[in-house]
């Protein structure tokens, strides 16, 4: 059984041939919605130059979904520090916070957003990536201006990003929730999560390890339902195993027709292995075991499926077996 506490992470898929703007436009309703269903945050994040993926600044998506909704959490999953200055973060997320109190998060991440090294380098105005001091150092002034300069009232609250023990390691050392990218990144998660809770040191923002883990959840009404509309994110993952970088995502037709080698296959069913993809019996059960192993207070779904309503069925698949609005 499925106890958790469930959110959702958009990430704003383009459907080929389509328009970002027409992806932009569904937004405030596919918020709603989430809402209705009893998830409990919905988080955006941030992605740049991308034929895959919308390029909205997740504190304007926030703005905008926040203006829509009445009580679910939103927020950025994440923004991404090197991008922009501290000051400015702490401005914006903080003036959210105000204008919706207790109803904003702050899911701070550092990779670059983007495939496309002339990209990375605009957005750090041709800088390089930033180093893990660097990366400390902005973490640390966000949340200090978030107390000494804001005079705003509520503030949002603060969550660090991470796949890997160094980011498990500053969120431990900040004292920070964590919110760990097993949908990237399977493979660290435990690993991660051991040492965020050995090293953990209690904070104004947390006085005791707090963990969030998202994870791809493709749910239908069959398992071949799912795996239809697994493939398109198949195809994409394969392209990126193959150092094909971004690209666009292909139809359900389409990503039938492909053929991947064994060694995509090999790495997609070992990925695959840690998510959760199928029927809702399958999905929940999915769900509560990696729950159960990684002692998470709370799940976050994330759907990259091709259709803007075949992502919303999912969750509402998830919701029906789940119970989320009879939860407490």
């Amino acid at each position: 059984m499925l106890t958790t506490p469930l959110g959702a992470l958009e990430v704003a898929l383009v459907q080929s041939g389509a328009r970002a703007v027409d992806t932009l436009h569904g937004t405030a309703g596919f918020a709603r919605r989430i809402e209705d269903l009893g998830y409990r945050r919905l988080w955006y994040a941030e992605h740049h130059h991308s034929p895959a993926i919308g390029a909205f600044p997740p504190v304007v998506l926030t703005a905008h979904a926040a203006a829509s909704t009445s009580s679910i959490r939103l927020g950025s999953g994440g923004v991404l520090a090197p991008n922009h200055a501290p000051i400015m973060l702490a401005e914006q997320f903080g003036t959210l916070a105000a204008l919706h109190p207790d109803r904003i998060d702050l899911g701070i991440g550092r990779g670059p957003g983007t495939f496309d090294e002339q990209t990375a380098r605009a957005l750090r105005r041709g800088a390089g990536p930033a180093s893990d001091d660097e990366y400390r150092t902005d973490v640390s002034a966000i949340l200090r201006l978030l107390v000494e300069e804001m005079d705003l009232g509520p503030l949002p609250e603060p969550w660090l990003l991470a796949s890997s023990t160094a980011g498990a390691g500053l969120a431990a050392e900040l004292g920070l929730p964590i919110a760990v990218a097993h949908h990237i990144r399977p493979e660290n998660t435990l690993t991660a999560l051991r040492h965020y809770r050995e090293h953990f040191s209690p904070s104004r923002w947390c006085e005791r390890p707090r963990v969030l883990v998202c994870v791809e959840t493709i749910c239908a009404e069959t398992q071949e339902e799912a795996a239809r509309l697994a493939g398109p994110m198949a195809v994409i993952k394969a392209g990126l195993l193959a150092g094909r970088g971004d690209m666009p995502v292909p139809t359900p037709e389409e990503a039938a027709d492909h053929v991947f080698t064994a060694e995509e296959t090999r790495a997609l069913a070992a990925f695959n292995a840690g998510q959760a993809h199928g029927s809702p019996e399958t999905v929940v059960r999915q769900l509560a075991a990696l729950a159960d192993a990684t002692a998470a207070d709370e799940l976050m779904l994330t759907t990259p499926v091709y259709s803007a309503a075949d992502r919303l069925r999912s969750y509402e698949l998830v919701e029906q077996h789940v119970g989320l609005r009879a939860a407490p």
